[in-house]
């Protein structure tokens, strides 16, 4: 755990990301991606995957066309993607620290919200299995929302979920996995708690407040929220 600024506000509600914040689901975009470049001789390979994670659909697609030199147009390559998705996305699994700690922040009246770069259809899909503590969100915010202008890395869906919430921006805490979400939500005028991929270069969180191993070892009463009891 590594702390990289210690001012902060009260924090009135927490926003989380959720493809590979909340569910393990990075996997599963992995393994389809490689599928798909594969059959044109291409590997999709963590030099790639690295600059993808956080990213919407589109721009997902045009990156990886982009650097992998595939023969196909974004909607092409969605639509080639989009039933090996559907089959995967609902087993799903949790990442390790998510149920209890947003079962927690409920439990404790905290307003949380999820603010994601996916659809909500894929939102509905990954979620299949964690309906029961999925369902204490106050607030769903996905990219395809009608008062969603941009995806992350801009600031649209966290605002709009402290919007939704009825909460400042400035007292709100965001949890991410990229350095596009952390952007966002720096962007937002929010705190930003990023909990990266083994994989990912530290580095790339330096506009981080704070880096987490997983969503378990989130100091709590630090940032002035309720603590769990042992």
């Amino acid at each position: 755990m590594t702390e990289l600024q210690s001012e902060r506000g009260p924090i009135k509600a927490v926003i989380f990301d959720m493809d590979g914040l909340l569910l393990d689901t990075e996997g599963i975009y992995t393994e389809v991606t490689h599928l798909i470049a594969s059959r044109y001789g291409r590997t999709f390979d963590w030099a790639v995957k690295q600059h993808t994670i956080g990213r919407g659909a589109r721009d997902f697609a045009g990156f990886v066309i982009q650097e992998l030199e595939l023969p196909l147009s974004v909607d092409e390559f969605l639509d080639t993607r989009a039933p090996m998705l559907d089959e995967r996305f609902p087993k799903a699994a949790a990442m390790h620290g998510a149920e209890a700690l947003v079962r927690h922040l409920a439990q404790n009246n905290i307003p949380i919200a999820v603010g994601t770069s996916s659809s909500i259809h894929y939102f509905k899909a990954k979620t299949e299995l964690h309906r029961s503590w999925f369902e204490l969100f106050e607030i769903v915010v996905t990219a395809d929302d009608p008062d969603v202008g941009a995806a992350k890395p801009a600031p649209d869906i966290f605002l709009v979920a402290a919007r939704r919430l009825g909460i400042d921006p400035a007292d709100c805490l965001v949890f991410e996995d990229s350095p596009f979400g952390v952007t966002a939500a720096k962007a937002a005028g929010m705190y930003a708690v990023a909990v990266p991929d083994p994989h990912m270069p530290v580095e790339q969180y330096e506009h981080a407040d704070l880096l987490l191993g997983s969503l378990a070892d989130f100091p709590l009463e630090v940032w002035g929220l309720p603590g769990m009891k042992a």
